[in-house]
């Protein structure tokens, strides 16, 4: 079975990998000339890492990682913790992968490794996908028309091929943007940071960790806004991000002032889908599915794609191909559209005001920490995605 995987970012990268395992040709086409991947700071749970682990790239991925022992949350005005989640040993132990923080960079660096080069397509802008019974087609700007037995379009948040499949549809502002730096770790040396933390605040919250193994503090810092381009190189104005977290910890507010190069991006969803896949040719990751990354869950999202589709189609003829992306589909839909959701609902928890309903969230929080040890979602981290079965 011959497959083109449009989009090499690491839902495409992890694509091309899971379907490569499962035994089929695979092609990668990407528009950029070379590959590259911006961005900073990425969290990956243990759903994650144990797709890593079968694509023989957890250790690769590992050595270039932090890993945090817990996760604390904490109050905006004084850094009081609320209460800490288990992410060590413990965590790996029960759920059977760690839990790791790395610069995105180094994620999709050991994903491209290991894609051989005469797999890969640059510089090849895809302007049109269809298909007939027998086969699906890319059209570049060039003129090529590429054929397959599967085309499968990872092409990110902005996805053309959402729209050529199921019409017109936007990218949604949240309502929410985030300011994003990396910090030297002798430049926070002395402010005792917590190893990864998030600190809860009326219509904010900040977020930091470790990563590159412990030498580069990443900073994600979420604001309430009306606008905001969605855009990972625009620079933010000098000082506006002090202005934005104006009277929170003198912590939060030193790691602000201290960031030499600071990013603002808005941050943007798509609306859930009814299906992904149309005959021959399906969507994965941010195209599918993107979310707001209030649970650490968009890029983990997209790695539990690539390893149910290449599951789905192990051992599929190209006759087989419309129906394994439907057993992908059903064993993926359901779950990825939840993690959209709670997302959403995690960052209006995060952001409610001081008063009662901040009180009763922090009071659950403990609470919930008290007795389980690991933060809600990690239910979730438990489930084999190559053992589930697709519901009927």
């Amino acid at each position: 079975m011959r497959a083109i995987v449009v989009g090499a970012g690491i839902g495409g990268l992890a694509a091309t990998l899971s379907l490569r395992r499962a035994g089929h040709e695979v092609t990668l086409v990407e528009q950029t000339p070379r590959f590259t991947e911006v961005g900073a700071g990425i969290q990956l749970a243990p759903n994650a890492t144990r797709v890593l682990r079968r694509l023989d790239l957890l250790d690769a991925v590992a050595a270039q990682a932090a890993r945090p022992s817990h996760v604390s949350f904490r109050t905006w005005s004084d850094g009081a913790e609320i209460c800490r989640y288990t992410l060590g040993r413990e965590a790996e132990d029960e759920f059977g992968a760690p839990y790791l923080l790395l610069h995105r960079a180094d994620l999709h660096q050991a994903l491209a490794a290991a894609v051989p080069p005469g797999s890969v397509r640059l510089n090849t802008v895809v302007v049109g996908i269809d298909q007939d019974d027998e086969s699906a087609y890319v059209t570049t700007a060039s003129g090529e028309r590429l054929g397959a037995d599967l085309v499968v379009a990872a092409d990110g948040i902005r996805s053309a091929a959402r729209q050529w499949l199921f019409g017109a549809d936007e990218a949604v502002f949240s309502k929410t943007a985030a300011y994003r730096a990396l910090l030297p770790a002798d430049q926070v040396a002395d402010l005792d940071l917590p190893e990864l933390a998030a600190w809860l605040g009326p219509g904010r919250h900040f977020v930091h960790y470790w990563v590159r193994r412990g030498e580069l503090l990443n900073v994600v810092a979420v604001f309430g806004a009306e606008a905001a381009q969605e855009s990972w190189t625009a620079r933010a104005e000098p000082g506006e991000q002090l202005r934005e977290f104006d009277g929170w910890d003198s912590r939060v507010l030193k790691v602000l002032e201290r960031a030499g190069q600071v990013f603002r991006y808005g941050i943007y969803t798509r609306a859930p889908l009814a299906r992904w896949n149309v005959g021959r040719v399906t969507l994965l990751g941010d195209s599918a599915h993107a979310m707001v990354p209030f649970q650490a869950q968009g890029a983990a999202q997209a790695i539990l794609d690539a390893a149910v589709l290449g599951d789905a189609l192990a051992g599929a003829t190209p006759a087989e191909v419309p129906a394994g992306l439907d057993r992908y589909v059903r064993r993926r839909l359901s779950t990825a559209t939840s993690v959209q959701t709670g997302s959403a609902r995690a960052g209006e928890e995060f952001h409610l005001p001081d008063g009662p309903e901040a009180q009763a969230r922090n009071a659950r929080m403990a609470a919930y920490a008290a007795e389980h040890g690991f933060m809600p979602q990690a239910t979730a981290w438990a489930v084999d995605v190559l053992d589930q079965q697709a519901p009927s």
